[in-house]
């Protein structure tokens, strides 16, 4: 009976291989901004509120990929660090508005290097025109959220 069966092949497929890269950059990276305190998601957190201007949660989840119940946790811990600041929302008093203290702005400044030292070690196992197809395919595999199987 085992021999009609076909097998699966998990290491040969999409999902086994972009699993394993998001999971070795993103260790590579955590391990690194532990240094300063940062998790990987803190670290994107900042971003979110320095660089892009973000301040509401449900924005910060949306651009970095999480469900609102992590970005929660990552906001009590940052707040808890000193690092950002959480208050009433000036223009609705229901929603929650986030912005980034001097500390946190510190933080993010110390940990850029880390961050870009990161990236570049990666960007530079494949040459310009494969990281550039690599992404290509990535935004693609990545293009309709509607994917997700309802249950």
């Amino acid at each position: 009976m085992d021999g009609d069966r076909q097998k699966f092949g998990l290491h040969g497929s999409i999902g086994f291989f972009t699993t394993k890269a998001a999971r070795l950059i993103e260790r590579r990276v955590e391990e690194s901004l532990r240094a300063h305190g940062l998790t990987r998601l803190g670290w994107c957190t900042l971003l979110a509120v320095a660089e892009e201007n973000l301040k509401y949660p449900s924005e910060i989840a949306e651009f970095i990929g999480i469900d609102r119940t992590a970005t929660s946790r990552i906001l009590r811990s940052l707040e808890g660090d000193g690092l950002i600041a959480r208050s009433i929302g000036k223009t609705d008093r229901r929603m929650t508005e986030v912005e980034i203290t001097d500390a946190g702005q510190e933080r993010l400044m110390q940990a850029r290097p880390i961050c870009q030292e990161n990236l570049a070690h990666f960007d530079a196992k494949l040459s310009l025109d494969e990281l550039e197809e690599l992404k290509r395919l990535l935004e693609k595999l990545c293009s309709n959220e509607g994917d997700f199987i309802a249950k």
